[in-house]
């Protein structure tokens, strides 16, 4: 047994071992041979080693410029050829940013980094290819790194995320409440909005109500919540409240439109735009930490990507590119902790980015426009526009900058710069879609409805970024019925398409999705049966202390001022609104205010008023509609002409009667004739939509 077992080793019978023959070792070769050929394979295969990754590591210490990482280069960097740099012609665009101050600086630097290149080459090499392709350099804890892949961004390539347009937040402190049928305040899909521990996450928008030509946004922009965007993260409420969702509306062709741009022109388009230049010479240089420390950020390490950014402005204080992802981290981190303060101090970094020595152009267009979106955010209005005209200075040429002030000027509601800035903007570049369509919504808020309508309609066909809005269709729509032109409802349709309205007839731009949806309704549907029959029992009472407030001296009752009105006098005297109970106006009507305390499907429906409303002969109301489909509205009839006062919503029309309550949703198109001889007096009360959850009565914002 012992003599087979040695002779299964490649030992003789007698004890003695013998070199290989020949074809076991030409059977050992065979073996290794074809172990390496599958372990090649499986590297490719497999995708073992990620090549580019390597090769874009190596690509730093470029030393001839001839683009890649060759043996040439590798002799310059291990001592054994000198260093030659080619020349390379400065480009008027690098040039415009070049400060003196920074000459001295790059070099310096250049030639501590040349000695510490040579000194680190061998480690860096032997990290370049043997680390694991999913190792994260930053993180001691290799066993804690996610396990998929994850492709470093290239920092040449990098793009901030930035919104198309600039947000809208509201003007924080302002008390005052906003106006019946108030849409046309200009509001863009954020509002003010800052960090707050105990604030739910909401998708709706602005601080609107129904379509109106006051553009004073300081006035009527208070107490909104804003549209969460991906930098402005919230909690989500039960069931969020969002925007109606647009559809695929590629094969669609737009109104008056001779051809549409396919998604392939898009992309084409897209892949052309020149790739803006974030780093500078000296970034260059140290191109490998920046990508180690934004993959961290990339990542949602977010903690890691700052103290690693802070590391390098602190080695490297002269670089905007680090300072530039310090600025970031902090902004992501202001995000993550919710925190007003840390977001300050992300705005204060974005600012310090611009005052540095040689700041790529592509840099200080991110930096400064990233600034002025999260001082809207944080209501800092006067100071985002500081921001933007800064913007403007430093690149007159560039019409988005001032497409980007003419918003900022109009969310401040200076309207006649914001006026004088789009036809700047339209004197350099006519086509301009975006500067029309704001063109076109300022001149409809000066009731300029026929010169309005070509800007509204040329904008929206352009197609250009930041057009399609369902304002600009909405108001485009509403100059086009102004002016008795039936296309008013192909543009409609057009939005509806687009997924900007519900339907035609239901054009509220801020929704709950899913409540249920119909102009009219019963007090049975509703589930206010008992307020309903309140109202009805006791609307001599209700009457009788209107009436009151009419014939004192100084009328209580304020004029409709939203230019609703084609012609006629209607004036309204308000109780509640948006949930907040007006103490002075209810010390006239003391005893309706008592019964309605005991509603609060009325009392604190924030997205709602309580208010008389009368309306003498003569008056007609244009078609309008409301902001939101969260509410429903009561009309109790008080003081009703026998004949000749009529509302229509949808395509339905109805009489009031006196001691009945009308109930009908207010985000459907509506409108109002009151051709009697006589006033007509009615009590209004607003109350949630019944399906919305107590939750959501609670946190959505008010309207």
């Amino acid at each position: 047994m012992a003599d087979d077992t040695e002779t299964k080793h490649g030992g003789s019978k007698n004890g003695k071992k013998e070199g290989l023959s020949g074809s076991s070792f030409f059977t050992w070769f065979m073996v290794i041979a074809l172990l390496g050929v599958w372990t090649s394979v499986a590297v490719v295969w497999f995708e073992l080693v990620d090549y580019e990754e390597v090769l874009g590591k190596l690509g730093i210490y470029d030393a001839d410029g001839d683009g890649d990482f060759d043996v040439e280069d590798a002799k310059v960097l291990l001592g054994l050829k000198e260093r030659s740099v080619p020349a390379q012609p400065a480009s008027p665009e690098s040039e415009e940013n070049v400060q003196p101050a920074e000459t001295s600086y790059v070099e310096s630097e250049h030639k501590t980094a040349d000695i510490e290149l040579e000194e680190e080459i061998q480690s860096v090499l032997h990290e370049a290819l043997h680390s694991h392709p999913d190792a994260d350099p930053m993180v001691e804890d290799v066993g804690a790194v996610e396990s998929e892949s994850y492709e470093i961004p290239a920092l040449d390539d990098y793009v901030a995320d930035l919104e198309e347009t600039v947000s809208n937040p509201d003007t924080p402190g302002n008390s005052e409440t906003m106006p019946e049928d108030a849409v046309e305040h200009y509001t863009e899909d954020r509002v003010h909005e800052v960090y707050s521990e105990d604030q739910e996450k909401q998708t709706e928008t602005q601080d609107t109500e129904e379509i109106n030509e006051d553009f004073d946004v300081a006035k009527d922009l208070s107490g909104i919540e804003s549209k969460q965007t991906e930098d402005d993260m919230a909690i989500e409420p039960e069931e969020s409240e969002k925007p109606v969702k647009a559809g695929d509306y590629s094969d669609d062709v737009q109104v008056g439109e001779s051809e549409k741009e396919t998604e392939q022109d898009k992309t084409e388009k897209a892949k052309k735009k020149k790739k803006p230049k974030l780093l500078n010479k000296f970034d260059k240089t140290i191109k490998a930490e920046l990508d180690a420390a934004e993959k961290l950020r990339k990542k949602g390490k977010v903690e890691e990507a700052l103290r690693a950014f802070e590391a390098l402005v602190n080695q490297y204080p002269q670089s905007p590119r680090a300072r530039y992802g310090k600025a970031q981290s902090e902004d992501d981190l202001a995000e993550k902790m919710r925190s007003n303060e840390m977001l300050q101090q992300a705005i204060n970094t974005y600012d310090e980015v611009v005052s540095l020595p040689n700041v790529p152009s592509d840099l200080i267009k991110l930096s400064l426009k990233r600034e002025a979106d999260r001082q809207q955010f944080l209501g800092r209005m006067r100071g985002s526009l500081v921001t933007l005209q800064k913007l403007v200075q430093l690149f007159p040429s560039e019409t988005s900058f001032k497409n980007d002030l003419g918003v900022g000027y109009l969310l401040i509601g200076d309207n006649s710069n914001a006026k004088k800035v789009y036809e700047e903007v339209l004197s350099l570049a006519p086509n301009d879609g975006f500067a029309k369509v704001h063109y076109g919504f300022i001149l409809k808020a000066e009731n300029k409805i026929a010169e309005s309508i070509p800007y509204l309609q040329e904008g929206l066909e352009s197609g250009d970024p930041g057009t399609d809005d369902g304002r600009f269709y909405f108001h485009l729509g509403d100059a086009l019925q102004r002016m008795g032109d039936k296309e008013a409802y192909k543009w409609y349709e057009l939005g509806y398409q687009r997924g900007h309205f519900a339907s035609v007839w239901q054009r509220s731009l801020y929704n709950v999705k899913g409540l249920k949806a119909q102009p009219w309704w019963t007090a049975r549907e509703t589930g206010y049966t008992e307020l309903v029959k309140s109202l009805e029992k006791n609307w001599k009472l209700i009457r009788d202390e209107g009436l009151a407030v009419m014939d004192k001296k100084r009328s209580l009752f304020l004029p409709e001022d939203e230019n609703l009105r084609e012609k006629g006098d209607w004036s309204q005297f308000t109780l509640w609104q948006q949930g907040r109970k007006n103490e002075n106006a209810c010390k006239s009507v003391p005893k309706t205010c008592a019964l309605l305390e005991r509603f609060p499907e009325a009392t604190g429906c924030r997205r709602g008023q309580i208010k008389y409303s009368i309306m003498h002969p003569g008056t007609h109301v244009w078609p309008h509609t409301g902001p939101t489909n969260c509410r429903l509205r009561m009309h109790l009839g008080l003081v009703i002409p026998k004949e000749g006062c009529r509302i229509r919503c949808a395509q339905e029309n109805r009489d009031w009667e006196e001691g009945k309550v009308l109930i009908f949703d207010d985000s459907f198109e509506h409108e109002v004739w009151q051709d009697a001889e006589s006033y007509r007096l009615i009590f209004i009360v607003d109350v949630w939509h019944p399906e919305l959850t107590a939750q959501q009565r609670r946190t959505l914002p008010a309207i």
